[in-house]
């Protein structure tokens, strides 16, 4: 039995023109449709060059703004920090001394008196023996124990040798090594061994500054103040991008670092003196002159 169909079937001619017209509404609505999406895309998305669903989600998910994006990190302040990390570790004796290369006073932070140096004094020892060699007293190429005079002068420095420096004192003499630190501003007598930290500051502060040896002399020295055979301490803590040229001193129970920090225009010296009854090595020794160092460079080397 068939199924009897419209009454009034409409001609052939009139069903492909309104399979055509609902065809051509359909396409119009998609072109519509893109071209929002397309525009929305172009006016708020990323680079065009990135993924379709990357732009998208971006929309639905608005990225921080670029301002707050761009926003430095707030300085550093240093008394601040230094008074809480003191304050924290009643144990240790600490002394900072903070000295901008540009001039101006030094800030100076805890106890900074005396203190047994340690090895940090032999950069008193360094440039005295190359200011002797300047004004034609002393040879870099004269025979000192079983090297010569710039040997014993690299490993003093660089690898903390104290047989260098016993020779080299010696060969400068105790009375013209005082007199030479004296002429320098520093009271130091190498029997005692004795420094302050702003007296290492200024100490480096100088050396830097061209103000101790001619510029071939001050480059080596500095040279050898990098790439120790102790980087732990303040080099270390220093973010990339800031030069370290530093010399550590470690002996009974004080464990120190002094170092001309630079980057960019800016240079300061900054000496760390501690003393403690623990071991020299210790972890919470290390610790706490990682904490000064960072407190230092975040203060004065905005990123």
């Amino acid at each position: 039995m068939n199924t009897p169909g419209p009454r009034n079937p409409a001609p052939a001619s009139a069903r492909v023109t309104a399979r055509r017209r609902l065809l051509a509404v359909g396409a119009a609505t998609v072109l519509l449709l893109t071209a929002a999406v397309t525009a929305g895309a172009l006016r708020t998305g990323p680079d065009p060059k990135t993924d379709f669903w990357a732009t998208l989600n971006s929309q639905l998910h608005p990225l921080p703004s670029r301002s707050a994006a761009a926003a430095p990190a707030a300085a550093v302040d240093l008394a601040a920090e230094m008074r809480r990390i003191l304050a924290e570790n009643p144990d240790y004796r600490i002394g900072v001394v903070v000295q901008d290369m540009r001039g101006g006073e030094p800030q100076a932070y805890g106890d900074v008196a005396e203190y047994k140096a340690a090895s940090t004094a032999k950069i008193i020892t360094a440039a005295a023996y190359y200011h002797l060699v300047e004004t034609g007293e002393k040879s870099l190429d004269a025979e000192l124990g079983s090297f010569d005079a710039a040997f014993q002068l690299k490993a003093m420095v660089n690898t903390s040798s104290d047989d260098s420096w016993l020779l080299l004192m010696q060969d400068i003499g105790y009375p013209r090594l005082i007199e030479y630190a004296a002429s320098i501003g520093i009271g130091y007598d190498p029997e005692e061994n004795l420094l302050t930290p702003a007296a290492m500051a200024l100490l480096l502060k100088q050396l830097y500054g061209g103000q101790l040896l001619n510029p071939e002399h001050t480059e080596e020295l500095l040279g050898y103040m990098q790439d120790t055979n102790d980087e732990e301490l303040i080099p270390a803590a220093v973010p990339k991008g800031i030069t370290v040229n530093h010399k550590y001193g470690v002996v009974q129970g004080y464990v120190h670092d002094a170092a001309v920090l630079r980057s960019g225009d800016a240079a300061y010296a900054v000496a760390i003196y501690t003393w403690g009854e623990e071991d020299a090595d210790s972890p919470g020794r290390i610790d706490v002159i990682h904490q000064l160092t960072t407190a230092v460079t975040g203060a004065l080397f905005r990123r």
